[in-house]
């Protein structure tokens, strides 16, 4: 049996260090701590080796724990910590429209195509989705909390219409995984590259934009973009220099012979 070359494994080791570094600082921007962050990733990783098997489904289903239920816990986490009613409107519609691309690209545009890819050979499916999805998914919710969800959850509905497609094709033979590649599943690259393009885009609004836009932001992140109010650091001085020369007059008149 031959050995498994060295620069292989380094290779695969880097890549897999390079990806999860990528998905911390995506979640770093979701505004979680790196405690969370880091058990996030701990638990996309954990949860690739776990498959959920469905009881009594006509046709035989499984989710993966890792691929598909911890992205889109921490997608409904995030949905109730929403600030306003406008962001969880954006997130859903986000949502909605993503998976309604995502199901025509797949069931329409590739039909009778064949695999992996069909026209679009250049690029595998499992990151044609996440593509698409991240773009669809920014573009409707504007924002990299709305777009993460959007991605996540619009992948996951059209899964699971497929999976519907599936039942009323009779497909018992078939085997759905939701989530199957763990990790590395199209529903956890929508949501990080989701993430990433929101955070490009908006950098390079606000770079030509010349700064952040203050309308409609929290009065709380609002006062933390002021400028510091430089004179009150004189009107802070003023009573230190009346209590010096109380004092100078206190001593003035204890000794009215001192120089």
């Amino acid at each position: 049996m031959d050995r498994f070359p060295l620069g292989l494994i380094v290779l695969i080791v880097v890549s897999l260090l390079i990806f999860f570094g990528i998905a911390q600082r995506a979640l770093d921007r979701m505004r979680l701590s790196d405690k969370g962050a880091l058990a996030v990733i701990l638990a996309l990783i954990v949860g690739s080796f776990i498959n959920i098997p469905i009881p009594g489904t006509p046709v035989p289903l499984e989710i993966n724990l890792g691929g598909a239920l911890v992205p889109v816990g921490l997608a409904i986490y995030l949905l109730t910590k929403a600030g306003t009613g406008k962001e969880v409107t954006r997130a859903l519609i986000a949502s909605g429209v993503t998976a309604v691309v995502i199901w025509f690209i797949g069931s329409r545009i590739m039909t009778g195509l064949p695999e992996p890819a069909g026209r679009f050979g250049f690029i595998d499916t499992l990151y044609l989705f996440p593509i698409v999805a991240a773009l669809v998914a920014y573009i409707a919710g504007r924002s990299r909390r709305s777009a993460f969800i959007g991605a996540t959850l619009g992948v996951l509905l059209a899964d699971i219409a497929n999976y519907f497609y599936l039942v009323q094709n009779n497909a018992t033979n078939a085997t759905k995984s939701i989530g199957g590649a763990g990790a590395f599943d199209s529903i956890v690259i929508s949501g990080i590259l989701a993430i990433l393009l929101a955070d490009l885009i908006g950098e390079a609004r606000e770079r030509l934009q010349g700064g952040p836009t203050s309308e409609g932001k929290p009065d709380a992140l609002l006062a933390g973009l002021r400028k510091p109010e430089f004179g009150r650091k004189k009107r802070d001085d003023k009573p230190r220099d009346d209590k010096e020369m109380r004092r100078k007059s206190e001593r003035e008149e204890a000794d009215p012979f001192e120089d």
